[in-house]
């Protein structure tokens, strides 16, 4: 089995994916391409000298996609911080004034904003 490197190698997890192998070694020894792929994390299938396919270890996959918790409580605090800020009177008085401008008036405006006027 070869071991040329397919372009750069790709961080897979924590350890680098280099090893490689040609389509039809990886079918006629597949065996040998997990064991690589345990011990290495991943292993590169070519064909025509191009990546095609990555046979990854299950902790460099699970590693992948491993999906972590959103932390609840932060979101919590910053929806009331934003709500909070939303309900001050300036806040609201800028809302009313929004909604009554008219066509021309709001493209102004958002040319104004734009420009970095106020």
């Amino acid at each position: 089995m070869s071991s040329a490197e397919p372009g750069k190698p790709r961080k897979a997890g924590m350890r680098m994916v280099r090893s490689s192998v040609t389509s039809t070694e990886a079918q006629n020894n597949f065996g040998q391409v997990l064991s690589r792929a345990r011990q290495e994390g991943g292993v590169f299938i070519t064909r025509y000298d191009r990546p095609e396919a990555v046979v990854l270890s299950i902790e460099e996959y699970e590693a992948l996609t491993r999906e972590e918790a959103p932390d609840l409580a932060a979101l919590e605090r910053e929806f009331d911080e934003l709500l909070e800020q939303m309900q001050r009177p300036e806040h609201r008085r800028a809302v009313e004034r929004f909604f009554s401008l008219t066509g021309p008036e709001l493209g102004e405006a958002a040319v104004r904003g734009i420009a970095g006027e106020e």
